[in-house]
C-alpha cells in the first residue's frame, strides 16, 4: 500500500521518512517536512515549487523527451504524426519550418471531453440502461402471474371436458412450462447483457473520475470516448405471452381440439438514444395552433424549407436562387445553383451546412463556406427531394429517366447503402412518375415518403419494409382529395404532411392514427415543411411565397 495516500497512517516526509509532511514539491512531486524542504531546495534547482501539501499537483506533469531526456516535452508536432516534442527538437533541424501546437492546449481539451463524457453516461446513459434493466425486470416479477392466467383458463377448459383427457391437459401444461422457461431464459440473457454494459459504463465512470483527477498529461490524452460505443443502445426486447385458445370437445381428436398454445414470439425493436435534443419531456398537442410569425421570402412560388433552429432558415422556389433568413425576416445569405439549374429540393446536415439536389444534372450538392461539392452524380436516375436522418445518413428519393419507376436510396456521404423500391411481393411502394415525393425520417427510424401522385404517405422500417400507408382522414370540411406535398417529424414522432388543396396539415401519431388538422393560421397552398430542433414548425406557403411559424405544442 501506498504510505503517502494510505488512510491508516499520516503521510510522511518522503526524505526523511519520519516526520509528519509539512510541504510538497509540485515540481519533483515529493513530500517533504519543514526541515527537509531547505536541503531539498540546496541543489538551488530553480524550478523548484514547493507548496503546501494540501495543494500539493497543482503543476502539470509533462512527459519526458525520448530524443532529450532532460528536456519535458511541452508541445506536438503537427507535421510528425503529432508525436510529443520539447523545445530542443524545435530547435533542431528535423523539426524545421513544422507547425507545433502546445500540449497544454490538447490537454485542456482532452479535460473537457472528458467532463462532458462523464456528464453524460451519468445524465443519458446510465439512466436509460437503468429503465431497460427496470422494464426486464418488471417482466420477469409480472412472467408467473400472466402465465397462471393461461394456465387457470386451460383448467376451466379442462373441467367440461371427461377424465379421460386430463394426460392431454397435463401435456400441454407440460409444453406451456417448457416455453415459460424459455420466455425467462430470453429475458433473463438479455437483462444479463444489460447489465454487463452497465458494468462497463460504471468502470468506465470510475476511469474518467480518475482522469479528471488525474495531472498525468500521457493518460489524459491517450483517452480515447467510449461514447459513440454505449449511446447505442441494445433493442428493446418484448417477448408476447403465448395464447390458449380453446375449442370444442371431440374425444377422437382430444389434443388437437383441446385447444393451441402459440409460440413464444420474440419482437426487437431498435431502441436508439437520441443525440443533441435540446428536449425529450413529452409535449402535447395545443388546442388551437398559434401563428407566431410570417417570413416574406420574395419567391413567386416557394416549394422548400429547411433548418436546425431559427437563427438560418434556408428556402427555395422555382428559381435558380436558394435564400437564407433569421427568424426576424433578414435575408443573410443567398446561393445560386451553378448549373442555372432549379434545386429540387434542400436539406441541412447536423453541421448547418446546405444540401440541394439538382434534377436536371442528375446531382446532390453539398454548399459549405461559399463553395460547392458535388456529392452525388446519378446514371439513369434523377434525384429529387432528400433529407438527413439523425445518423448523418442522407435519404434521397429519385425517378427513373423514362419516368416509370421510383425508389428511395440511402447513402453514407457518397456511398450507397440501401435501396427502398419494392414491397415483400414484390410491388413497387411509390408511384413512378416524375412528382414530388417529400421524404422525412421519423425518431424510430421509420422512413416517410409523401407521394403526391398517389395521394397517400407511404411509411416503411429502417429496413425498407412497408408498415402502413395513410391517404387522408374523412371530413366535411376537407372536400378535396388529400394532396400530400412536404412532410416533416417532430421530437414526439408523430408526422406532420401538408395537405395542398386543403390548405391544411395532418398531424399523425407514429403509426399512421390521425390526430388533427392545423388548419387555421391563415394557411393558404402549404408546400414545403420542417421542423426545428426545438420543435418549431415552418410552413411554405407556394404562392404567396411567405415561411410561416407555427407553435402547435404545449
Amino acid at each position: 500500500m501506498d504510505p503517502h495516500s494510505s488512510a491508516q497512517d499520516i503521510p510522511r516526509c518522503d526524505l526523511c521518512e519520519t516526520a509528519t509532511v509539512h510541504s510538497y514539491c509540485d515540481f519533483c512531486h515529493v513530500n517533504l517536512c519543514k526541515p527537509c524542504v531547505v536541503d531539498h531546495i540546496s541543489d538551488g534547482y530553480h524550478k523548484h515549487v514547493i507548496v503546501p501539501f494540501q495543494e500539493r499537483r497543482s503543476t502539470l506533469i509533462y512527459p519526458k523527451c525520448e530524443t532529450h531526456p532532460h528536456k519535458n516535452c511541452e508541445f506536438q508536432c503537427k507535421d510528425c504524426n503529432n508525436i510529443l516534442v520539447c523545445s530542443s527538437c524545435i530547435a533542431s533541424k528535423k523539426h524545421g519550418r513544422h507547425k507545433f501546437v502546445e500540449v497544454t492546449e490538447i490537454y485542456k481539451t482532452k479535460k473537457g471531453v472528458i467532463k462532458d463524457d462523464t456528464e453524460v453516461l451519468e445524465n443519458r446513459i446510465s439512466p436509460s440502461y437503468e429503465d431497460i434493466a427496470c422494464d426486464l425486470e418488471n417482466q420477469l416479477a409480472n412472467l408467473d402471474g400472466g402465465y397462471e392466467k393461461l394456465t387457470t383458463t386451460m383448467s376451466k377448459q379442462g373441467e367440461q371436458w371427461h377424465r379421460e383427457i386430463d394426460i392431454v391437459i397435463n401435456k400441454m401444461k407440460t409444453e406451456l412450462s417448457e416455453i415459460k422457461e424459455k420466455h425467462r431464459d430470453i429475458l433473463k440473457k438479455h437483462l444479463n447483457e444489460i447489465k454487463q454494459i452497465q458494468s462497463l459504463i460504471n468502470e468506465t465512470l470510475q476511469a474518467l473520475r480518475k482522469l479528471e483527477k488525474s495531472t498525468e498529461i500521457s493518460s489524459t490524452m491517450e483517452y480515447s470516448s467510449k461514447i459513440r460505443e454505449f449511446s447505442k443502445l441494445p433493442p428493446t426486447i418484448q417477448v408476447s405471452l403465448p395464447t390458449f385458445i380453446p375449442k370444442p370437445i371431440d374425444r377422437e381428436k382430444l389434443y388437437s381440439l383441446f385447444g393451441q398454445i402459440t409460440p413464444l414470439s420474440t419482437a426487437t425493436e431498435e431502441n436508439v438514444l437520441p443525440q443533441n435534443q435540446p428536449n425529450t419531456s413529452v409535449k402535447d398537442l395545443l388546442d388551437e395552433p398559434k401563428l407566431v410569425t410570417t417570413i416574406q421570402t420574395g419567391y413567386k412560388s416557394l416549394c422548400s424549407v429547411t433548418c436546425l433552429n431559427e437563427e438560418r432558415i434556408w428556402t427555395s422556389g422555382l428559381t435558380n436562387d436558394i435564400k437564407c433568413f433569421n427568424i426576424k425576416g433578414s435575408l443573410l445569405q443567398t446561393i445560386k445553383t451553378k448549373s442555372g439549374n432549379i434545386p429540387s429540393d434542400i436539406a441541412v446536415d447536423s453541421d448547418g451546412d446546405l444540401l440541394y439536389t439538382i434534377e436536371a444534372t442528375r446531382t446532390v450538392y453539398k454548399a459549405k463556406n461559399g463553395e460547392r461539392e458535388e456529392l452525388i452524380r446519378l446514371q439513369g436516375w434523377m434525384p429529387f427531394n432528400l433529407c438527413v436522418t439523425s445518423t448523418g445518413d442522407l435519404l434521397v428519393t429519385m425517378h427513373s429517366d423514362d419516368e416509370t419507376q421510383s425508389k428511395v436510396v440511402r447513402y453514407s456521404g457518397s456511398t450507397k447503402k440501401q435501396t427502398i423500391q419494392f414491397d415483400d411481393e414484390g410491388k413497387p411502394l411509390y408511384s413512378g412518375s416524375k412528382k414530388t415525393k417529400y421524404i422525412t425520417e421519423n425518431r424510430n427510424h421509420d422512413i416517410c415518403v409523401a407521394d403526391w401522385k398517389a395521394c397517400a404517405v407511404v411509411v416503411v422500417n429502417q429496413d425498407g419494409k412497408r408498415r402502413w400507408r395513410y391517404t387522408g382522414h374523412p371530413s366535411v370540411t376537407k372536400n378535396k382529395p388529400f394532396d400530400p406535398y412536404g412532410i416533416t417529424t417532430d421530437s414526439q414522432s408523430r408526422i406532420l404532411t401538408a395537405d395542398n388543396e386543403n390548405h391544411c396539415i395532418h398531424i399523425l401519431d407514429p403509426n399512421g392514427l390521425f390526430l388533427c388538422y392545423i388548419d387555421n393560421c391563415d394557411l393558404r397552398d402549404p408546400t414545403g415543411l420542417c421542423v426545428d430542433n426545438n420543435d418549431n414548425l415552418f410552413v411554405c406557403e407556394f404562392i404567396r411565397g411567405n415561411v410561416k411559424k407555427i407553435k402547435y405544442l404545449k
